[in-house]
């Protein structure tokens, strides 16, 4: 049976699950109460449905033509964005998925194998060395490694310092440059974090629009329009097409921005 033929709603409030529909997502459920995991179910380990978090999301949603494209997960462990973006592209098409860290594949390669993704293909590869594999993408997915955030994270000033910070930027910038040059003319990028750092999003942005030859574009999706001043610095205008979700009960804090060749 396919998934889209399951009303997994009624199957799981049959269950005992109290769901509560996601204003913000076409397809999204907060579980609001619940006898038992989520993620003990028959319908979970069939792949009908998957966890997690509401802002995350957000970024595969926003691209435009996904069916039958040549897709870049380019930090694509666990595997919840690359099983979206799969169920988006209706299994056609080609989404390559990359991780640096080889122990995390097992839990991409289960996800993909759980939810019977057809079109896909992971390598252990850097995602700042993509372009070793010498294809060019029509959409590129960047939910790059971050700092996460001190708002939901109550040890995040333990772990983290500015120089933390200031090592992302570099490994975010690296990732972004590589995104630019396998990007096909007429292709687009989505980049995320779950940080609330202004260098790790909007000064990336903005660095990446000033020389990597890219441009924001509009979005429609939830959260806030970002600012184009930040610690007295005047930024491009287009930044404002960026989004900050600020952290709140419904989600965690997340920034997305989606970009294109300039003048594509």
């Amino acid at each position: 049976m396919n998934a889209k033929d399951v009303n997994i709603v009624d199957r799981l409030e049959g269950l005992g699950f109290k769901l509560e529909k996601i204003p913000f997502l076409e397809n999204g459920y907060w579980v609001t109460e619940a006898e038992f995991s989520i993620g003990a179910t028959f319908e979970y380990l069939l792949g009908y449905y998957s966890i997690q978090e509401a802002a995350a999301q957000i970024p595969a949603t926003l691209f435009t033509d996904l069916k039958y494209s040549v897709v870049l997960d380019a930090c694509a462990a666990p595997g919840g964005k690359t099983i979206q973006l799969a169920d988006l592209m209706d299994n056609t098409g080609v989404i390559v998925a990359l991780d640096v860290k080889r122990r995390r594949l097992n839990a991409l390669a289960n996800q993909l194998e759980r939810c019977r993704v057809k079109n896909t293909l992971v390598y252990h590869l850097d995602a700042a060395q993509a372009s070793k594999l010498g294809l060019k993408f029509d959409r590129i997915l960047l939910d790059v490694p971050c700092s996460g955030n001190f708002a939901t994270d109550e040890q995040w000033f333990e772990k983290r310092t500015i120089t933390d910070v200031g090592k992302n930027v570099r490994l975010q910038r690296e990732i972004l440059a590589e995104a630019a040059k396998i990007l096909k003319d007429d292709g687009e990028i989505v980049y995320s974090t779950c940080s609330l750092e202004p260098e790790e999003n909007e000064f990336n942005i903005n660095w990446a629009v000033e020389n990597l030859k890219l441009e924001t574009v509009p979005i429609k999706c939830y959260g806030e329009e970002s600012p184009t001043k930040i610690f007295g610095e005047k930024l491009d205008s287009l930044i404002k097409n960026c989004r900050r979700i600020w952290p709140s009960e419904e989600t965690q804090g997340f920034f997305i921005c989606k970009l294109r060749k300039a003048g594509g």
